[in-house]
């Protein structure tokens, strides 16, 4: 294939305005609000949550900045990080932690069950502070328009948690597609072995005391007050109980479901490089395990997104609760899809050193190699030790391209396309790791790759699937007037109804 920049890369012009906004991922400049800071001044850093994603996010910034305050409504779950930062002021309340420590914060991460997202990185945005949001970013489609809207207001720097926009697979992934390696794409199809916490339950079990380590009404935040339950008898010997730490994803008033976990991460390499803005329409078209407060056991999602530019109309089909790769039409007999295994390693000889750990996931990161491919297939082949399955295919009017659970290991099918495939030549910036993309802008460097501007969009659209497993039917979607044209009940669920205390303006 030839990397000239020829009429074959059917990108030029109008395909990448659009792709990325100008400045790179986008264009909400990272003003120094708080005053410059230079590239080697450390940024102070307080975190809403500490324990669970919040402390990987912490971990993720403290080796080169200053951890100054942490907040945690769980003094249990936060105890690692409360330990480890104990010269860090700790509170539960994050509204006490804004406004006693704010003249010495510069940058705030917000690592708390989704539906706090929007509120604290609000009120973090709101004085000035610069937010790393986990994902999703937000919980419904109104608070996804207002925090957007706040950043650009107070000109802050921001990042979502969704790391794989910084993975170089997911660069590849784009470009190989705007070469016009495999045509244009018609299709997508993305699964995940998520959910892996209970849901489609429909008994909600009784009332028991909350613990001492626990303020659960501060956990509750904007939503409706009920009583507190770890489950009882059942999860007696489940370190995630009922409620939380992390069970609340399964839970229509606090997650997302499967797609909150794993959306903005399986979908990110699609939308950028199908520069994919809002569907015309979305449909669960298949479920399983349905409850009264709680996300279906399984489902299957479509999304119907309208041409863009040169880019032809597409599909996105989302499956959950996969207990292997689906199959789908048109792939080769033999094919693997999306994650692959990791390298086995070599047996450690007699006197040896043991081999160090792997990496809290092999597969984050990794590009494909047609070495290592060589070294894996055999474990491909015997269809024992794969991962579990996460990833995406898609399906274009010339050939196919798979991707892994961060838009890593990205490579054409059949994977003997890539025996002597050069990848094409690098349009997209390459990124320095999700955090440090995020700690450059904060201190006045390029936007990160997964801002608000570029984050807030494709939250958006994955939100319109969380409502469609609520309701049934297809729902036809008017993004320019913020509501579904056909469906009243699902228009309920754009925006939150805050407590008393809790609402934003």
């Amino acid at each position: 294939m030839s990397h000239q920049f020829s009429r074959r890369y059917f990108f030029s012009g109008s395909l990448l305005a659009g792709a990325i906004p100008r400045g790179g991922f986008g264009s909400t400049p990272s003003l120094r609000s708080l005053g410059y800071k230079s590239p080697n001044e450390k940024l102070n850093i307080a975190s809403i949550g500490a324990g669970g994603r919040a402390r990987a996010d912490i971990l993720g910034c403290a080796p080169t900045e200053n951890i100054v305050a942490l907040c945690d409504v769980d003094a249990k779950e936060a105890g690692n990080s409360f330990k480890q930062f104990d010269k860090a002021p700790q509170y539960k309340d994050f509204r006490q932690m804004l406004d006693k420590e704010g003249r010495n914060i510069d940058a705030v991460i917000v690592g708390i069950p989704d539906f706090m997202h929007a509120t604290a990185a609000v009120w973090a945005m709101e004085r000035g502070k610069h937010v790393y949001v986990e994902k999703p970013l937000v919980h419904t489609v109104w608070e996804a328009r207002k925090i957007l809207e706040t950043a650009a207001k107070y000109k802050v720097a921001t990042q979502m948690g969704n790391q794989g926009y910084s993975y170089e697979g997911t660069r590849q992934c784009a470009e190989i597609i705007w070469s016009g390696a495999i045509g244009g794409v018609t299709e997508v199809h993305a699964w995940t072995n998520r959910p892996v916490w209970p849901q489609g339950l429909t008994e909600i079990p009784p009332e028991e005391k909350v613990p001492d380590t626990l303020d659960w009404d501060l956990w509750q935040g904007l939503s409706a007050a009920r009583p507190y339950t770890s489950g009882g008898a059942k999860y007696e010997k489940e370190r995630y109980k009922f409620y939380q730490p992390f069970n609340w994803r399964g839970f229509f008033d606090y997650g997302c479901g499967a797609l909150g976990d794993m959306a903005c991460h399986i979908l990110g390499a699609p939308n950028l490089a199908l520069r994919l803005g809002p569907p015309s329409s979305v449909e669960c078209i298949k479920k399983e395990g349905a409850s009264p407060f709680m996300f279906p056991k399984s489902s299957t999602i479509r999304f119907d997104f309208p041409a863009r530019g040169n880019m032809p109309a597409v599909r996105i089909f989302w499956y959950d609760n996969c207990k292997e790769n689906p199959a789908i039409p048109g792939v080769p007999e033999g094919e693997f899809l999306g994650d692959l295994p990791s390298k086995p390693r070599p047996p450690r000889r007699e006197g040896e050193p043991a081999t160090p750990p792997e990496p809290p996931s092999p597969y984050q990161g990794r590009v494909f190699s047609w070495a290592e491919w060589e070294a894996i297939e055999p474990i491909v082949k015997s269809g024992k030790g794969l991962p579990t399955p996460n990833g995406s295919l898609f399906i274009g009017e010339k050939g196919l391209l798979t991707t892994g659970t961060y838009g890593e290991c990205t490579r054409l099918l059949p994977v003997e396309k890539m025996r002597d495939y050069r990848f094409p030549p690098e349009l997209l910036t390459r990124s320095p790791g999700h955090h440090r993309d995020w700690i450059r802008a904060c201190k006045g460097g390029e936007p990160a790759c997964s801002n608000f501007e570029v984050a807030a969009p494709m939250t958006e659209w994955i939100l319109l699937g969380v409502i469609a497993l609520r309701v049934e039917g297809r729902l036809d979607w008017d993004s320019a007037k913020m509501r579904f044209t056909n469906n009243a009940e699902a228009n309920r669920y754009l925006r939150p109804a805050f407590r008393k205390g809790w609402s934003l303006t």
